[in-house]
C-alpha cells in the first residue's frame, strides 16, 4: 500500500468464516442484483499502466474486484468507480500514533455514499507501542454498521525518515497480536492482516493464525510468493486504471465466487 510514494482471546480461535481458499480457479460472473447487506456486483472495467501477464488463475478470473487507496488518490468519483467495477474499497486511515491520512474522511464518506462496501486500514509503525497505535485508529475510524473489518497493514518501510527499527520476528508478531486484540474488541470483528512477501517471510507470519490475510503479489499468483497460506484478498497491481480515479490505484480481488462474497459480507461486516 504505502510502498508507492481480537477481541481478547480470538487469536486462539479457528472458526472465522472462510471463503474459498488455496489455488482454486474462480470463474468470472456478470453483475448480479444485490441487497443492502450484499450490494450488486459490477464487472471490472479496469486497466493498468504496467500490465502483467499473470499465470493462471489470472486476476480477471475472479468475480469480485476492488481497490485500496490513500492520500495518493484524490477527487474520486465514487458512483463512477462503483459502476466501473469497484465492489469494495479499503482506505488508509492512520499510521503510527499520530498520523491521519488527509484523504481518509473524503474517501470514507464517498465510498459509503456510493454504496461501496468500505473498510479502513492502519499502517503499522515500529517506533510506537501497539496500544497507542490501536487507540489512534479507534479514535479516528468511526464504528459504522456495515463497514468492512479493520485492516492492519504490516510491511517494512525503508522510506521512513523517522523509524528504521526492525524488531525480531517474535516481537513483531507480539505487537501484531496486541493491536489486533484491542482493535478487534472495539469493532467486534477480527482485523484482516495485509502484508508483503518479504515481511511475511522475515517474520514467519504463518504463525499468526485465526486471522484473514490480504496478500500483495504483483508479479504472480499469491501461491508462488506465500506457499501454503490461505488468503481472502489479493492485491495484484499498484498501477491500476480505475474509472473515476485519475491517479494509479491498487487493484485487488476477493478469493471466492459472488455467493462466497455475499456470505463473507454477511459474516464479516461490522
Amino acid at each position: 500500500m504505502e510502498r508507492r510514494a481480537m477481541i481478547a482471546g480470538l487469536m486462539g480461535l479457528g472458526a472465522l468464516p472462510l471463503a474459498a481458499c488455496g489455488g482454486r480457479r474462480v470463474e468470472p460472473e456478470t453483475a448480479t442484483q444485490g441487497t443492502l447487506r450484499s450490494p450488486r456486483l459490477h464487472p471490472p472495467k479496469f486497466g493498468d499502466h504496467d500490465p502483467v501477464d499473470f499465470p493462471q488463475p489470472h486476476p480477471n478470473r475472479f468475480a469480485v474486484h476492488g481497490i485500496d487507496l490513500a492520500r495518493f488518490q484524490s477527487n474520486v468519483d465514487w458512483p463512477r468507480a462503483r459502476a466501473g467495477g469497484v465492489n469494495f474499497a479499503f482506505v488508509k486511515a492512520t499510521e503510527g500514533g499520530d498520523l491521519l491520512d488527509p484523504n481518509f474522511k473524503a474517501h470514507w464518506r464517498g465510498a459509503m455514499g456510493a454504496g461501496v462496501p468500505v473498510g479502513a486500514y492502519h499502517f503499522y509503525y515500529f517506533c510506537t507501542p501497539p496500544e497507542v497505535q490501536a487507540q489512534w485508529f479507534i479514535r479516528n475510524v468511526p464504528k459504522r454498521r456495515g463497514m468492512l473489518p479493520p485492516v492492519l497493514d504490516m510491511e517494512w518501510n525503508p522510506y521512513s525518515p523517522t523509524c528504521k527499527l526492525r524488531p525480531p520476528a517474535a516481537e513483531v508478531r507480539r505487537q501484531m497480536r496486541k493491536w489486533i486484540a484491542i482493535v478487534g474488541a472495539h469493532y467486534g470483528q477480527v482485523p484482516i492482516v495485509y502484508t508483503t512477501p518479504g515481511f511475511y517471510a522475515d517474520n514467519e507470519l504463518s504463525k499468526v493464525r485465526s486471522v484473514e490475510y490480504w496478500l500483495r503479489s504483483t508479479a504472480t499468483h499469491p501461491r508462488e510468493k506465500f506457499p501454503g497460506q490461505h488468503w481472502h484478498f489479493w492485491q495484484y497491481s499498484g498501477t491500476g486504471i480505475v474509472p473515476g480515479i485519475a491517479e494509479p490505484t491498487d487493484l485487488n480481488v476477493f478469493h471466492g465466487s459472488s455467493q462466497a462474497w455475499a456470505a463473507w459480507l454477511e459474516a464479516r461486516r461490522v
